[in-house]
């Protein structure tokens, strides 16, 4: 990872550290020697080396290139990711899963630990957000339990049973969905909503679940 051979510029470096939420906070607990800056722009370069990694024969000396959603899924975290693909698809400045290096620095900004929670829940509840208008209606929340429990997909009578109860508990206007306001509310309330809200927020490849099908 020699500097000498780095493809961006400094003010490129700082352009793309305006935009992210890599953190003096994460600065100080991962590299106390290093300046908030120079941490920052090695954090840049160490995701751009990731992206690289997935086509290095596309991306190349290319900082413009663009990987279709099949190479960013192979990225570790995202592969073993039950909502994959669907984290691609917000992302995507093209909307289809495709991205660009700024899409994947983008990604992995908001998966960072300096990302305020508000905005990992606004990415969280656009991930869940399956038909695009901006409600989680009961299809939506469908396919997010399906995808949470995978092989072990519940009964519909157990299926309807959940989703009513989160209804119960979160849709506080009684409309039939939860709105991005009502969202936010519950996982601030609750573990288990605040746990099911982590799930497509995690970039912990650690976790065995495999990927579970595809939008």
């Amino acid at each position: 990872m020699g500097q000498g051979k780095s493809q961006f510029t400094e003010e490129e470096l700082q352009d793309y550290q305006d935009l992210t939420y890599f953190t003096k906070k994460e600065v100080l607990y991962h590299e106390k020697v290093c300046s908030a800056e120079r941490w920052l722009h090695k954090n840049i370069r160490s995701a751009h080396q990731k992206f690289k990694a997935l086509a290095p024969e596309k991306v190349g000396h290319n900082k413009n290139a663009k990987l279709p959603m099949t190479k960013i899924l192979q990225y570790p975290e995202l592969r073993v990711n039950p909502f994959g693909d669907r984290i691609c698809r917000i992302f995507s400045s093209s909307h289809d899963g495709d991205c660009t290096f700024e899409d994947f620095l983008d990604m992995m900004s908001v998966f960072s630990d300096g990302a305020p929670k508000a905005v990992k829940a606004e990415h969280a509840f656009r991930i869940f957000d399956f038909d695009g208008d901006d409600m989680l209606g009961v299809t939506d929340l469908r396919q997010v339990v399906d995808r949470l429990t995978g092989q072990q997909r519940l009964s519909e009578q157990d299926m309807q049973h959940l989703i009513q109860n989160i209804l119960d508990e979160a849709d506080l206007d009684d409309d039939g969905a939860l709105s991005f306001a009502e969202f936010e509310h519950i996982i601030s309330k609750s573990s288990d909503f605040a746990n099911m809200q982590d799930r497509p927020m995690s970039m912990n490849s650690n976790h065995n679940q495999k990927k579970h099908g595809s939008q």
